[in-house]
């Protein structure tokens, strides 16, 4: 990689992670159920967790050789949202790991709770010193204090419950605030720029990892439960009503973001069949699964394609 592709090097490429990690852990919800082999589940692990130390590599040349462009994206409105990405990334390789290397799943874990907590706290208190356009609003911004939800699906393996009430309210607060002010913005301000519209898929992600962490704190399958499920599968619902928003849209790093709410829907579909054994829920689950395959293959392809026409690692608005 040339020294101006370095300097280049977008964060956003951490979403990327995400996506691929969600789809890890949905094989392995899915083998541990007996329907997909585990030899799945080990590829694309491994390959997600290599991809992560790639990206980290890179990104570290960039912040040791070019600091002040490091220093740009995290003073960016928008891709300031993004370095969370990093430890969300942690967050959900150590869901991955947690049965198949216990120990390299609580230190990804620590590893993604300590930067995470920096990270979100710098991201607030970003928002409140700065004067925001309601155009900069897009559904990235849920991504620092949104993600806190996602440190209970571990973390009850590894600190008290108390510590993952801490985040998981963090998390479900921020996410009923950021959601009503993305709706006054998108009702009554102008629309969403082209380059942000696949962001409107994180609006299932909430819902769905809040059921998972949910049911992973209180182990009960009752009325709150239900209503984030539910409520996950309301989104995706919209948003295939909104589905010619995403026609002839031009690729860009942001198309990743169709992945990880997808694999998070699926996760918690399988889940709910776990605990009911209702085949309602299980084909629920294939069928998001086949979207997930489906969605995943694309936008690698067109990466790799963009990679090839040297569309990305390029200066950016």
């Amino acid at each position: 990689m040339t020294n101006e592709k370095i300097k280049h090097f977008p964060i956003t490429m951490y979403a990327m992670v995400m996506g691929l990690s969600g789809f890890a852990i949905v094989l392995s919800k899915f083998y541990h159920l007996q329907w997909t082999p585990k030899f799945l589940f080990d590829a694309f692990l491994w390959i997600t967790f290599g991809l992560f130390v790639v990206i980290t590599f890179f990104y570290g040349l960039k912040t040791m050789y070019y600091p002040q462009q490091t220093k740009a994206d995290y003073n960016h409105p928008i891709r300031v949202n993004f370095f969370s990405a990093i430890s969300i990334s942690m967050l959900l390789l150590s869901i991955a790991f947690m049965a198949y290397w216990p120990f390299l799943s609580m230190t990804l874990w620590w590893m993604g709770v300590i930067s995470h907590s920096f990270f979100m706290f710098h991201t607030i208190a970003f928002w409140i010193q700065k004067n925001f356009e309601i155009q900069f609003m897009n559904p990235a911004w849920f991504i620092p204090v949104v993600g806190n939800i996602l440190v209970p699906v571990a973390g009850v393996e590894y600190m008290p419950i108390s510590f993952s009430y801490f985040y998981f309210a963090a998390g479900f607060f921020f996410w009923i605030v950021l959601f009503t002010v993305f709706l006054n913005r998108a009702v009554f301000h102008h629309q969403l720029p082209q380059k942000f519209i696949p962001t409107l898929f994180i609006l299932i992600a909430p819902p769905a990892v809040g059921f998972i962490a949910y049911m992973r704190i209180t182990q009960s399958w009752d009325g709150f439960a239900l209503f984030m499920l539910m409520l996950g599968y309301f989104f995706v619902v919209l948003l295939f009503f909104l589905r010619k928003s995403f026609y002839r849209i031009k690729f860009f790093m942001s198309w990743w973001a169709f992945t990880f709410p997808i694999t998070a829907i699926t996760i918690a579909s399988a889940v709910a069949y776990q605990i009911t054994d209702s085949s309602v829920f299980k084909y629920l689950a294939f069928i998001h699964l086949l979207i997930a395959v489906l969605v995943i293959s694309y936008v690698i392809w067109k990466t790799i394609e963009q990679i090839r026409t040297e569309g990305i690692c390029i200066e950016e608005e």
